[in-house]
């Protein structure tokens, strides 16, 4: 019979001094990733600066230039139809009261002429206010207007308004109308989720709330009761 092959031993001297090998090292990798995670927040802080400070070397806009009325409440309308007489400007109202009632306050009650009165019922909530009009009013070239809703809701409609107008370059200026006991507060997270849609739709051109509503809208009834399809019996 063949012998075995003889193995070759390492004696305990030898073990101690064979190198260990070491697992390779991810530290740059690492050191990488924190340092555009520091650009990112370096450049976000920036901006913020710049946009923050834009009082000082953003062009001053010119004296009011037209009244926005967001609908809602006969009040608004009533106190943009006022200070409309009083400025001589024109008035757009977004989603206010029906067109018979409109045409009455303004042009018979506060004898405005026709022509300083523009109705639109595109919008059907406070982003859509502004979103469905930016664009006509930029290429009208107003830069300035008034912006009238009800105390209570003015956070919120300017705060959306000063994203979305503002994307185009149109300042607002508040022009609040009293709710006295009819007020009812909007809460912090209404109006900044509506800050964040306003957003969103500066970015990407659409409201997401929406989109997301609708492609929900149009699954299968049976997806969107997890799978189970109803029993056509009625069991």
């Amino acid at each position: 019979m063949q012998a075995p092959p003889h193995r070759h031993r390492r004696s305990p001297a030898a073990s101690r001094l064979a190198p260990v090998p070491q697992r390779r090292r991810r530290g740059p990798r690492r050191r990488r990733r924190r340092a555009g995670w520091r650009r990112w927040v370096l450049l976000l802080l920036l901006g913020s600066l710049i946009w923050l400070s834009r009082g000082w070397w953003w062009p001053s806009p010119p004296p009011p230039q037209m009244i926005l009325v967001l609908g809602g409440d006969l009040d608004r309308e009533r106190h943009a139809a006022r200070i409309a007489k009083q400025l001589g400007l024109p008035v757009v109202v977004s989603g206010g009261s029906n067109p018979e009632y409109a045409h009455w306050l303004f042009e018979q009650r506060q004898g405005l002429p026709p022509g300083q009165v523009q109705l639109d019922y595109r919008a059907n909530d406070t982003l859509s206010n502004f979103t469905s009009l930016v664009d006509d009013l930029r290429r009208a070239r107003i830069r300035h207007a008034l912006l009238v809703t009800s105390s209570d809701h003015m956070d919120r409609a300017l705060l959306v308004g000063r994203i979305v107008a503002g994307s185009r370059g149109i300042h607002l200026t508040p022009e609040p109308v009293g709710c006295g006991a009819l007020c009812q507060p909007e809460s912090r997270r209404k109006v900044w989720g509506d800050g964040l849609r306003a957003a969103l739709w500066v970015l990407s051109g659409r409201d997401l709330k929406r989109w997301a509503a609708e492609r929900l809208s149009l699954l299968p009834v049976a997806a969107r009761q997890g799978g189970s399809a109803p029993d056509p019996a009625g069991r």
